[in-house]
């Protein structure tokens, strides 16, 4: 027989970036992302992130030793690339 199940197609895994919507507070004002998940973000690697943290042109926030970049710092960040061309 025709069994459904066997042709069904398992869904990819969620991005962090989907993720991350998921995990926003009730109110949505704000969300702070990872190093890691803003490197996903930007498409580019972990070390740039911190090369633009260590340089000031990208901001970030600490809780304890975690260091976070909120959704305000980076459109901050974008809109700072889009004044500059």
């Amino acid at each position: 027989m025709n069994d459904p199940a066997a042709n069904a197609v398992t869904p990819a895994r969620p991005s962090s970036h989907d993720q991350q919507r998921r995990w926003r507070g009730r109110s949505g004002e704000m969300q702070a992302y990872t190093v890691e998940q803003v490197a996903e973000i930007l498409h580019v690697g972990r070390d740039k992130v911190y090369e633009l943290l260590r340089t000031g042109q990208l901001r970030s926030i600490k809780i304890g030793k975690l260091r976070r970049i909120t959704d305000h710092h980076l459109a901050e960040f974008v809109a700072s690339l889009e004044d500059a061309t």
